[in-house]
């Protein structure tokens, strides 16, 4: 199998992988990740996932470089991440009770054929009604500052949900594994093959 890479340096996205059960290695594609003019979140995070596919693209003649992107909405408002405390609970104040959308954009370049392969992945979070306390008290736990959105679905996070909507909930940390699987076959790589070959 040609060399396969994740284009990113996401602890979670790497522990994602690692459930395929093959080897690859890591590159960390330097990118502008500003929106374009007019850009929808839906356009921006299929083509920040693509250019960070192709941005380390000159370091591995013969691979297949994954890069993926994500972006959080809240009533068509993209999320930041809060950095404070303070801006934290009121990211946290206005979800309680209502639904966050995640798009995250997924590719897979081959550097051999020059082909990039790429879609958009939905997933959506219903957050319960959330009190003062229970908000205060996750943030000290957590304190997940440099998250979008003022949460670590991956972690504690999850005690804020109500439900979660979705095909895969890979796609909530930032790979959806189904697809990605979808994308690499489309690069003749049938994953499940792959484990009889190594």
């Amino acid at each position: 199998m040609r060399t396969l890479v994740l284009g990113s340096t996401s602890v979670f996205r790497k522990e994602i992988l690692l459930k395929l059960n093959l080897p690859f290695e890591c590159a960390k594609p330097n990118i502008d990740e500003t929106p374009l003019l007019n850009e929808s979140p839906i356009a921006l995070v299929e083509r920040l996932a693509r250019e960070k596919a192709q941005a380390v693209a000159h370091l591995f003649p013969n691979a297949l470089i994954i890069g993926s992107d994500q972006v959080a909405l809240h009533n068509t408002t993209i999320l930041g991440k809060p950095h404070t405390h303070e801006n934290a609970i009121k990211q946290l104040k206005q979800f309680s009770g209502n639904k966050v959308e995640f798009y995250t954009g997924l590719a897979v370049h081959d550097t051999q054929t020059g082909e990039t392969h790429s879609l958009v992945e939905p997933f959506n979070v219903h957050f319960k009604t959330l009190t003062d306390s229970a908000i205060n008290n996750y943030l000290l736990a957590e304190k997940p500052y440099k998250c979008a959105g003022s949460f670590k679905s991956e972690g504690l996070g999850i005690c804020l949900f109500e439900k979660l909507e979705g095909d895969d909930p890979n796609t909530l940390i930032g790979l959806p594994l189904i697809k990605l699987t979808e994308l690499l076959l489309k690069c003749n790589v049938d994953v499940l093959n792959e484990q009889v070959n190594q």
